[in-house]
């Protein structure tokens, strides 16, 4: 049986988002740097972090995938040493004061979608990019790129496989990545750490700045420069004030479901706000019909510990009492019935279009990604005839399928295959001002001939 552990409110946690091309080597470094063992370079540090058979057999990850590095209160990683690398994350959290939650996302253009929600869902507090030395900076690349400036945050890179790349290809390959960063839009600040004076450069100037970016030439098999990586690492800390908004009424965002047997239906994702405690009965929704249902909570863990309880800011996952797991998906929240929560089909949002081969008018439709919620919505009014390629505007959107759980002023995402455009949302709209699927354009004026 689990020893509970009474609080996690010593441990802080740090989330970093780790993206870039297929076969950029994502999966082989955090296997490096979790593990505390270089790669053979035939794929055995990757195996200890995927997480399916297939993904194991094409050495390409399909998922949101997650890694843990602990920090004790010498500022030392719990990982390296021999007990804590053959154990697990409960005994790596029991040492530490601090963690680094890595979330391995998807490369493949197949899996866009998958990488998307793991960058707006999980809410990152750093983003590590990898390019591959001997392939340069490719399309889904830049289109990771172009996500993490969208959603505003920090950006490390990291060039790998440096050990196998000729020195006239990895010059070619960092002058892509510069003329990209310096890219209009972007306007990013690269230095280059290759010495601890660099690292303290990069240390000081990071995440005060949003121009700075830090640019490592790293080898998972000899080494190379991962010293300086681990030492960036340690200075990184959360760019969100968690400890204010615990006083806040609980909510909480699902952002994966699970049968586990003997327990039953379990939900896992991100305590936005509040704390909540084990039998504390909040409100899951929206469903189909936009209800929230009471539901109590019957066991916490936060990783991978039982806990008694969790703070803002967490990584958690309850089981829930008495829910069947079709009752839940993706994109749902929790949380206290005194906020006494409004599913929405409409909201207003202002919009920039990044990338669009043509215009875009009414009737519009694309996927919404907004923290967790995921769904195709349609463009029912726009306060302009069409939007085009670096334009904004000011559009109001309705979901296709059932209403969610929206916030003003939250960031969005919507994207029809790759990335089109980003917004804010301004307003939610009201049952009563709905305008409906059915309405997309004002009535025409009459034909001459009828007046």
């Amino acid at each position: 049986m689990d020893e509970f552990v009474p609080s996690s409110d010593q441990i802080s946690e740090v989330r970093i988002v780790v993206c870039g091309n297929v076969d950029a080597g994502k999966s082989t470094l955090l296997g490096v740097l979790t593990k505390g063992e270089l790669d053979n370079g035939r794929g055995k540090a990757r195996s200890n972090v995927f997480r399916h058979k297939h993904e194991i057999e094409t050495g390409r990850t399909s998922s949101v995938g997650s890694e843990l590095l602990g920090i004790d209160e010498n500022n030392e990683f719990v990982n390296y040493n021999v007990a804590a690398r053959r154990s697990g994350w409960s005994d790596i959290c029991s040492r530490s004061s601090r963690v680094l939650l890595f979330l391995d996302l998807a490369g493949h253009e197949r899996y866009l979608k998958t990488t998307v929600f793991g960058m707006t869902g999980n809410y990152p507090d750093a983003c590590m990019m990898l390019i591959a030395a001997n392939n340069g900076v490719l399309s889904m690349t830049k289109e990771h790129f172009h996500l993490a400036l969208a959603l505003k945050l920090p950006v490390f890179i990291v060039i790998s496989k440096i050990d196998i790349c000729p020195e006239n290809i990895l010059k070619q390959t960092v002058e892509g990545l510069v003329k990209m960063l310096k890219a209009p839009g972007s306007k990013k600040l690269p230095i280059f750490v290759r010495s601890e004076e660099d690292l303290q450069t990069a240390c000081q100037n990071f995440g005060g700045s949003d121009r700075v970016c830090p640019i490592f030439l790293a080898s998972s098999v000899t080494g190379e420069s991962l010293d300086l990586l681990r030492g960036f690492l340690k200075m990184l800390k959360s760019r969100h004030s968690w400890h204010a908004a615990r006083s806040n009424p609980p909510e909480y965002h699902i952002d994966e479901t699970y049968t586990v047997p003997g327990v039953g239906t379990v939900v896992a994702g991100t305590l936005i706000n509040g704390i909540v405690k084990v039998n504390d009965n909040l409100l899951l929704g929206p469903d189909g019909f936009g209800q929230f249902n009471s539901v109590t909570i019957k066991g916490i863990h936060t990783n991978c510990m039982p806990v008694m309880e969790v703070y803002a800011g967490q990584s958690c996952s309850f089981a829930l009492k008495k829910v069947k797991r079709k009752d839940v998906r993706k994109g749902m929240v929790m949380v206290d019935p005194v906020m006494k929560p409004i599913a929405f089909w409409e909201f207003e949002a202002e919009v920039l279009i990044i990338t669009h081969a043509t215009t875009i008018g009414l009737g519009y439709q694309s996927v919404i990604h907004c923290g967790v919620t995921r769904q195709a919505a349609q463009i029912v009014q726009m306060n302009t005839d069409v939007i085009r390629s670096g334009t904004r505007s000011q559009v109001r959107f309705r979901f296709m399928y059932r209403p969610e759980y929206m916030k003003a002023d939250s960031m969005l995402i919507f994207r029809e295959g790759k990335t089109k455009g980003i917004g804010k949302i301004n307003r939610l709209v009201p049952s009563e001002e709905e305008l409906g699927l059915g309405v997309l354009r004002p009535p025409k004026p009459p034909h001459p001939a009828q007046s």
